[in-house]
This record gives structure tokens, C-alpha cells and sequence, in this order.
């Protein structure tokens, strides 16, 4: 992780979760309880395109963790004020992103697989993909 400003810091929050196994493999089990709101959703992102950044919105309500569980890719987290860029690359480290972060992710690493737990189902209303929108609502929220 790394902050562009001391306040930029609060802008990424990860969870690490404890992998369990033996020798036969790892595993790590997700719930509601480890990544702090009921999971209402989740999906996967893969086969990325080289070069490709994907994201490019922010959700007025909607929480969600992300984990690389396997390869790994970058995230811009940028709430109005602040920017902080977080590289996911452990599938044993969640990257819980609040309500009103405009995120974007790239630098995806052929392999990547990247599982988000959201805490509401899909709901077209509340995403913002413009961006000026987006600092707009976020300083009328000031």
C-alpha cells in the first residue's frame, strides 16, 4: 500500500484473513462476521485484457472486499480529496472499499482472479461512472 498523504491512508483498509489447512492445501473461509456487513453478492473478475483498466465508478451505498485470490492487480482509491494506490497480490488480504470511493483497477497479471463481496445485489442506480458526478455528490456530502 502506498499513500499519496497521511489522510489518504484511511482510504484503504485490508483485512487479513487466516488461511487454514494441512498438507494438502490452504483454504480461507469468508464470512459476514470477517469483512463487517452481511454478503448479499458476489462475483468474480478474470481473463482481463492486457492494459485494460476496469472499475471507473464509485457506489453511493454499496461496501465491498476484494481479494486477488490468485495473481494480482492494482487498485486507485480516490475519494474526492485523496487518492491511495494498493497493490492486491495475497488471496489472504481483503481490500475493503466503503461506500463513496471511486475505484479503479489495473496492472492485472495474466492469472488474476479477483472475487468481490458486495453487500448489496446489483443495483445500476447506485453506481456513479462519471467522475465529475461523482466529486460533485461527494462535496455536496461535505
Amino acid at each position: 500500500m502506498t499513500p499519496d498523504s497521511h489522510e489518504a491512508a484511511v482510504l484503504a483498509q485490508l483485512i487479513h484473513f487466516t488461511p487454514r489447512g494441512d498438507e494438502r492445501g490452504s483454504l480461507v473461509a469468508l464470512e459476514d462476521c470477517e469483512v463487517g456487513f452481511p454478503i448479499r453478492r458476489v462475483y468474480h473478475i478474470f481473463h482481463t485484457a492486457p492494459g485494460v483498466t476496469r472499475g471507473l465508478h464509485a457506489h453511493r451505498d454499496l461496501r465491498q472486499v476484494a481479494v486477488a485470490v490468485t495473481g494480482s492487480c492494482t487498485f486507485l482509491l480516490d475519494n474526492g480529496r485523496t487518492r491511495e494506490t494498493v497493490r492486491l497480490d495475497d488471496p489472504t488480504v481483503g481490500l475493503v472499499i466503503q461506500s463513496m470511493i471511486w475505484r479503479e483497477m489495473s496492472d492485472f497479471s495474466p492469472d488474476c482472479v479477483l472475487l468481490v463481496l458486495a453487500s448489496h445485489n446489483y443495483d445500476e442506480s447506485d453506481y456513479i461512472r462519471d467522475y465529475d458526478q461523482f466529486r460533485r455528490e461527494v462535496s455536496a456530502l461535505a
